[in-house]
């Protein structure tokens, strides 16, 4: 469920990101009007990353200020970087799952 989360958290990082720099930009600089799908897309993402969040937080035993600070990243513009960072430690971290 990790792995998944870390998935999530990067394309809905880029999602931000291409909202923020690609299709407003476009909006407003040359007339082309992207917002409404990415927004719309980045909307969606953005609800099943905090869903997502709730349960991993849960599965993983996190502070509710680890959760917190998930969710801080999930809104800063790249800040998704530096959540990928923390769970891709974590994963490391992890007991390889036993077979059998």
């Amino acid at each position: 469920m990790l792995k998944f989360f870390r998935l999530l958290s990067l394309v809905e990082g880029l999602s931000l990101v291409t909202l923020l720099f690609i299709a407003m930009p476009a909006r407003y600089q040359f007339g082309h009007d992207f917002v409404w799908p990415v927004g719309m897309a980045h909307g969606v993402l953005w609800l099943s990353f905090v869903l997502v969040s709730l349960v991993v937080s849960h599965l993983q035993r996190w502070s509710v200020l680890a959760w917190a600070g998930a969710l801080a990243c999930s809104v800063l513009p790249f800040g998704f970087v530096l959540l990928d960072r923390r769970l891709k430690r974590e994963l490391q971290a992890a007991p390889a799952p036993s077979v059998g």
